[in-house]
């Protein structure tokens, strides 16, 4: 999914929250501009995201507010499980015995 969006150009939005606009360094014309652009950009990657999901996952997480919000809560959700997986495949590789007495065919 990262990748299509970059492909997209969305990518961005991903790494960059809302952008900050101090007051009075930034005249109120810009400001608009800036958050009205991220806005245009946020909604069409939050949805992209969310269109990849299934219809149960998609209920769960479209009251995500943004697409980083969105993007941070599946990262954090999938690749903790993904880290598990891989840490039984390695303990359990760790763990593996030969034995003299049965066949190396049938140890695996």
């Amino acid at each position: 999914m990262l990748s299509y969006l970059t492909m997209l150009n969305l990518a961005k939005i991903l790494k960059d929250g809302p952008p900050s606009v101090k007051e009075g360094k930034v005249d109120e014309v810009t400001a608009s501009t800036t958050i009205e652009t991220w806005k245009h950009l946020d909604f069409p990657c939050q949805n992209y995201i969310l269109n990849g999901l299934s219809d149960v996952l998609y209920e769960v997480y479209s009251v995500k507010k943004t697409a980083k919000e969105l993007w941070t809560s599946l990262d954090h959700k999938y690749k903790a499980e993904d880290a598990g997986t891989k840490k039984f495949l390695v303990v359990k590789f760790l763990n593996f015995v030969m034995l003299d007495s049965k066949l190396v065919v049938n140890q695996v």
